[in-house]
């Protein structure tokens, strides 16, 4: 089961920083190059995120990065023991969380900054990459897994 979640996590890796090199080619490293996939809805923008989620504490990349990096450290070394315990929904959740944070992470040291390129320029103002998605998804997972398994599933038994 582990190599099966270690391969997963790898592959998500892989596929995040494929989707940056790929855009950042495409581009040729100029900020604002922009696809349109789907009109206006969707474009593949390419741009630097020098700073934290959503462009917040833009240039402070290095602070970010010590922060996030002690963050990230942190939250392996305390949750392993549950990590190795809990059930495979929460595992794949938190391998989808791992993953994200591991491509930012990658880009934040190789790069200096993170790729992002998701634009859905007509109803959202940010611009964001594979690895965030991986990020949400992660969170979903565990949010709804923890809503039905502590609220609908322990109501549909009688308690």
């Amino acid at each position: 089961m582990y190599f099966i979640l270690i391969t997963l996590y790898v592959l998500l890796v892989v596929f995040d920083q494929l989707t940056k090199q790929f855009m950042y080619n495409v581009s040729g490293g100029n900020i604002g190059y922009s696809i349109n996939m789907i009109g206006d809805f969707l474009r593949f923008t390419y741009v630097e995120n020098h700073g934290g989620i959503f462009g917040i504490f833009q240039g402070s990349i290095i602070a970010f990065t010590i922060v996030s990096t002690l963050l990230i450290a942190y939250l392996l070394y305390t949750e392993t023991k549950n990590f190795l315990n809990t059930n495979i929904v929460n595992k794949i959740g938190v391998i989808f969380i791992a993953a994200g944070a591991t491509g930012n992470m990658i880009d934040r040291y190789l790069r200096g900054f993170v790729i992002d390129m998701i634009d859905f320029h007509a109803i959202w103002s940010f611009i964001f990459n594979v690895a965030d998605v991986y990020i949400h998804i992660g969170v979903y997972i565990l949010g709804i897994y923890y809503l039905l398994s502590n609220y609908v599933f322990k109501k549909t038994k009688g308690e």
